[in-house]
């Protein structure tokens, strides 16, 4: 758990507070959401800067897959982990029991939030700090690792150079409570099983889904 640049203890209360909570503390009045709203724009310009300035030659399509490597929820929600947003969540005991503090969703929620409380707090200058540490920092490791890359758009193209249909995504399985779900998708390609992917999102899912079956036609 590290030291936020917030002066502001009500901001600070109001970000790590979970609309659940309020359930159970009718005294509180407002939770988290606006300053998650507030923070998801502040967070992309200014991953939207930083990107701008750090890879000049680098075409607009590139970046918006930087951005979104960086920004998406998966991302957001590690970084949470690692800097003990979990432990600070205020919830009502329904939620926690059901593991809301180790929640992915609800994490890159709160990061969100963080973001939006150091902004009205401390400015713009002090969040870009703080995402300079905990966010941009990790840029490197996701394009040596081909984290960025979008397997969906690439495994559309390979099938096309070779005459096939366009892939088709199934959602074979879903597991886990709504606000915590784990979804199973094929992949088909001229009607045929191709590969499986896993994700907390039908998005993400259909990604891994993707990727596997591009390394299996590599591999063929």
């Amino acid at each position: 758990m590290i030291s936020l640049p917030l002066n502001n203890s009500d901001l600070k209360d109001k970000a790590f507070t979970h609309r659940s909570y309020l359930n159970e503390h009718p005294e509180i009045k407002e939770h988290n959401e606006r300053l998650e709203f507030l923070g998801d724009a502040v967070l992309e310009l200014a991953t939207s800067e930083f990107l701008f300035k750090k890879y000049p030659s680098q075409p607009e399509g590139d970046l918006t897959a930087y951005r979104a490597s960086l920004v998406k929820t998966t991302t957001l929600a590690e970084t949470a982990t690692k800097l003990g947003f979990g432990e600070q969540l205020k919830l009502s005991k329904g939620e926690e029991l059901s593991g809301g503090r180790k929640n992915t969703s609800l994490l890159a929620d709160t990061f969100e939030a963080v973001v939006g409380a150091i902004y009205l707090d401390q400015g713009f200058e002090v969040v870009v700090s703080f995402l300079e540490k905990h966010i941009f920092s990790q840029i490197d490791y996701i394009l040596s690792h081909n984290l960025h890359k979008d397997f969906k758009s690439s495994l559309q193209e390979y099938v096309q150079s070779k005459g096939f249909n366009s892939p088709e995504y199934t959602v074979s399985n879903e597991s886990g409570p709504d606000h915590n779900k784990t979804f199973n998708i094929s992949v088909a390609i001229n009607g045929e099983e191709i590969a499986t992917g896993t994700g907390k999102s039908k998005q993400e899912a259909q990604q891994n889904a993707a990727k596997h079956a591009l390394e299996k036609y590599k591999a063929s």
